[in-house]
């Protein structure tokens, strides 16, 4: 990835993971979009530069940039292993296998590097990208549940003075 696809992707991928943490319940929409920022901040202190990250432009047979692959080297599972924290394609490019080659080529690079394995979080309301890793063979290692209740407000007493 170059420096300008990195700003570009940036651009459109920090509000688009402020609006899933907000689809999801994690976030406020007022916060989102700084907090967002915050963590790609943390996550990605030098940019390109910030060391075990790994960012990829995928792209299609004739070389044209269809979209991102982001993964850092990380210790989980007791083993190091290569943790996707973003893989998009342009929505005008998507449903044409390009997220299903991307993984197929990181696995050849986490061979590589020799790490043990890849894992990755998922929004529970992505379903076209749960059915993607179950195709490329991912399994859950833990699911994570969450139910919205509507707090119901005390009745206040009513305010009717007594008859005669």
């Amino acid at each position: 990835m170059t420096a300008t696809e990195c700003a570009a992707w940036l651009l459109q991928t920090v509000p688009a993971y402020a609006a899933d943490k907000v689809a999801s319940g994690q976030w406020s929409e007022e916060a989102s979009l700084e907090l967002s920022k915050k963590e790609f901040e943390e996550l990605l202190p030098q940019g390109l530069d910030s060391p075990d990250n790994h960012l990829f432009t995928i792209v299609d047979s004739r070389s044209a940039p269809v979209g991102v692959l982001w993964f850092a080297v990380k210790t989980r599972f007791n083993a190091r292993i290569a943790y996707v924290f973003d893989v998009s394609v342009w929505p005008e490019r998507q449903r044409e296998g390009h997220a299903f080659r991307a993984f197929r080529a990181l696995e050849d690079e986490v061979r590589q590097l020799g790490l043990s394995g890849i894992a990755l979080h998922v929004f529970g309301h992505n379903m076209g990208a749960q059915a993607l890793y179950a195709k490329l063979g991912f399994h859950p290692t833990n699911i994570n549940l969450f139910k919205p209740v509507v707090s119901r407000r005390p009745r206040r007493p009513s305010k009717r003075t007594p008859g005669p």
